[in-house]
């Protein structure tokens, strides 16, 4: 339990030091080009990592998983462009948002409908608590703002 723990918070940081980014960057009214630039300097380290970490095979990898690579491409355009949106335009107190429906959206309709994985009572009443959470969150907001 405590691996994936460790890599799900590094992600976790990575992701907040993304956020801390676009919240210290000033505004632009053209979204795409905060990204350009965090995707672009994301590319480079890529690149270096996947250099450094030369394996067998590489090409036909990337070959054979061409489609699979578009479409993971295509959502990171799509999370990145709502993170910008939702951050610009609401705070980054909307993570707390963002991380319930990714939890729902991930957890439940890739990870059950799609890839059949199971879920254990425990899961299921988190599961559960997620879509309260969002309901709270929601009407928290309406008597915040």
């Amino acid at each position: 339990m405590w691996k994936p723990l460790a890599i799900a918070f590094m992600a976790a940081c990575g992701n907040a030091l993304f956020v801390y980014g676009q919240r210290v960057a000033t505004h632009s009214p053209n979204p795409f080009l905060y990204m350009l630039g965090c995707v672009g300097s994301g590319c480079v380290m890529f690149l270096i990592a996947t250099l450094a970490w030369q394996s067998p095979g590489n090409l036909s990898y990337v070959t054979a998983n061409a489609g699979s690579m578009l479409l993971g491409g295509g959502g990171f355009f799509v999370t990145f462009l709502g993170f910008y949106l939702l951050y610009s335009g609401y705070g980054a107190s909307q993570y707390a948002l963002y991380a319930t429906l990714s939890i729902l959206t991930t957890s439940l309709g890739v990870g059950v409908f799609v890839f059949r994985e199971q879920l254990n009572f425990y899961q299921i009443v988190a599961m559960g608590l997620a879509v309260a959470s969002i309901a709270l969150w929601t009407y928290g907001r309406s008597l915040t703002v």
